[in-house]
């Protein structure tokens, strides 16, 4: 079960995350999880291109150590990336120290591809409070700060039990500020190549900025 638009009591009750940016530009966010793949997320870009939008892709660690030059591709097009740890880990049901090590080992393969996030989303939005300290205690002692990030709008792009048409209708229903999340990886594929050139083709017509998150 997931919520399509995250409901404001969630929002309250977990504070601590980032879930939208209210803005008067009418301005979303579009975000992409579990890259880079080697064909789905240049075709991402590809349609992003062709509609001047901006993205920002939260990049698994072991995907970043295969595809390297896909992470640069993402820079050098004027989008964002952050960390989504290594492995995919759920923090709900991961030990402390593992789910800190998994997310500093995703942060390392980032940076050695010349990029230093500052932004974590945690896979399928879990994560202890436990585990959000220890986070944040390392970014303290490197005297910075971690922007955790979940989102407001989500779809079901890999979700089987639906249709494209039925993601595509989620998707309209965005509001200014939201973040939205997709997803460049095989089971989302069906849904993204459908959904994205629509979407893209709506917020032109409505006039909706889509921009990265910026720092």
């Amino acid at each position: 079960m997931y919520f399509v638009h995250t409901p404001y009591i969630i929002k309250k009750l977990f504070s601590q995350f980032v879930w939208d940016f209210p803005n008067a530009e009418n301005k979303i966010y579009l975000t992409f999880d579990d890259g880079p793949h080697p064909e789905i997320t240049p075709w991402i870009l590809e349609q992003l291109s062709k509609y001047n939008a901006k993205a920002t892709f939260f990049c698994l660690g072991k995907n970043a150590e295969k595809y390297p030059e896909i992470i640069k591709n993402i820079l050098n097009n004027g989008h964002q990336i952050g960390n989504h740890g290594y492995a995919h880990l759920n923090g709900w049901k991961t030990d402390d120290d593992a789910y800190l090590q998994d997310f500093l080992k995703g942060q390392q393969m980032l940076k050695q591809i010349q990029h230093d996030s500052k932004m974590f989303r945690p896979a399928y939005g879990k994560i202890k409070k436990s585990q959000i300290s220890n986070l944040k205690s390392h970014f303290l002692n490197q005297k910075s700060e971690i922007l955790i990030l979940n989102w407001t709008l989500m779809p079901g792009d890999f979700d089987q039990n639906i249709s494209s048409e039925k993601c595509y209708s989620n998707l309209q229903k965005v509001k200014n500020g939201d973040i939205i999340v997709l997803h460049d990886n095989e089971k989302s594929w069906k849904h993204l190549e459908h959904c994205l050139p629509k979407f893209l083709e709506y917020c032109k017509e409505k006039k909706v900025i889509l921009d990265k998150i910026n720092l």
